[in-house]
C-alpha cells in the first residue's frame, strides 16, 4: 500500500511533464511543417553550390 501512494503522485507528475512538454512544443510550432523534412531529403545537393566552394572559386581567378 506503502508503494502505490509512491507511486501516484509520480505518475501523474510524469504525465503533467509529459503533458507539458506536448503542449510547448505545439505553442513553438515544432508540428507546423510535417512534410518538410520528408521532402528535403529527396532534393539533390548536387545541383546548387555551397557558398565556400564559391568563395574558393573565387579566388582562384
Amino acid at each position: 500500500m506503502n508503494g502505490v501512494l509512491l507511486l501516484i503522485p509520480i505518475a501523474l507528475g510524469l504525465g503533467l511533464l509529459g503533458l507539458g512538454a506536448f503542449l510547448w512544443s505545439m505553442r513553438v510550432g515544432q508540428f507546423d511543417d510535417l512534410d518538410g523534412a520528408a521532402m528535403r531529403i529527396l532534393i539533390d545537393d548536387d545541383e546548387a553550390e555551397s557558398p565556400t566552394s564559391l568563395d574558393s572559386a573565387a579566388r582562384l581567378n
